[in-house]
């Protein structure tokens, strides 16, 4: 089969299927055509997927398409924009066409979900690489950025954090689970939800914001150190953004250092991390409520520069244990 064939089956769409909101033109000519409502900006992200490093070989195709967009609609998310539309890079070894119909399948739901049309890109032969470029729209002055965390503003943080982490650690075998708290874990390592909803709700709210793929902490620090500020984060209340504490007995589950840490420097949660005003504490929670996405309170942001970690009695821990994901680490 070749590489029209291939696209044509697997990533066409039929043009009332492929029309989406802001999309001009799609799939079939050099370039897509892309109509942003007059006076929105576009945003734009991109991420690179590699089997070994992003995601394991067994992973089903269908999670794999999911997660490929998931990831990047989880950025757009973070910056409070509407998707519009995307373009796909795929490497492939060779044409399997059972794992084509999977990885078509899991991508164009997820996409078809958030009225995200798939527009353009490319494929080619190599080992397995997924590349995904996102286009969405925001009104100028309303993205959500790194850099607008202030003093006195409450940290929050969506969803739950740290089961992907424990799903990986199972997959390592390090770790032992009983099959349905694994298979929850599981699904949150390869079927992350991007918050999308949850970002345009905060837009005019929250202060800051950035996705979590790297760690809580870790990329906390990101908008630490572009707001000028620092935060105090109690480890006690992020640690119970763990699922599994709720799923599975306590003796199955690791010890609670080692719990703090799948929370705090797990990664692969495709979670949002946002700062808001404390007096807007009832509009965040409202958010929540308004889109079905769990908000928890986990930190404030401080004038001291730097990032405080403590307890739920308000004792120092020590930083150097939860060193987040970097990839030339």
């Amino acid at each position: 089969m070749g590489e029209f064939a291939l696209i044509d089956r697997w990533f066409r769409r039929p043009a009332a299927a492929q029309a989406a909101p802001g999309v001009a033109l799609g799939i079939g000519d050099d370039c897509a055509l892309l109509a942003p409502t007059p006076g929105m900006q576009l945003a734009v992200s991109t991420d690179l997927l590699l089997e070994g490093r992003h995601f394991l070989s067994t992973v089903d195709p269908r999670r794999l398409g999911h997660k490929a967009l998931a990831v990047n609609l989880s950025d757009l998310a973070a910056c409070g924009a509407r998707p519009l539309g995307f373009t796909l890079g795929l490497a492939l070894p060779a044409v399997d066409e059972d794992w084509l119909a999977g990885f078509s399948a899991g991508l164009l739901e997820l996409a078809s979900a958030h009225g995200c049309a798939l527009v353009g890109g490319d494929t080619t032969r190599g080992p397995l690489a997924i590349a995904i470029t996102v286009f969405g729209e925001v009104p100028p002055g309303q993205a959500l950025l790194r850099s607008g965390a202030r003093a006195g503003d409450d940290l929050w943080v969506s969803g739950t954090l740290g089961d992907a982490r424990l799903a990986l650690e199972v997959f390592r075998g390090s770790l032992s689970l009983p099959a349905p708290v694994f298979e929850a874990a599981r699904q949150r390592l390869e079927q992350p939800t991007p918050r999308v909803a949850l970002g345009l709700a905060l837009r005019g709210i929250a202060t800051a914001a950035l996705d979590l793929s790297d760690g809580l902490l870790g990329d906390l620090g990101h908008v630490l150190r572009a707001s000028g500020v620092g935060a105090r984060v109690d480890a006690d209340a992020a640690v119970g953004l763990l699922a599994a504490r709720r799923a599975a007995p306590p003796d199955v589950l690791p010890e609670l250092a080692r719990q703090r840490a799948l929370v705090l420097a797990g990664g692969d949660d495709y979670e949002l991390a946002f700062t808001a005003p404390a007096a807007r504490r009832a509009e965040v929670e409202a958010a929540g409520r308004a889109t079905g996405t769990p908000v928890t309170r986990i930190g404030q942001v401080v004038d001291t520069p730097g990032l405080q970690l403590v307890d739920g009695q308000g004792h120092a821990l020590p930083l150097q244990a939860y060193a987040s994901f970097d990839h030339f680490a």
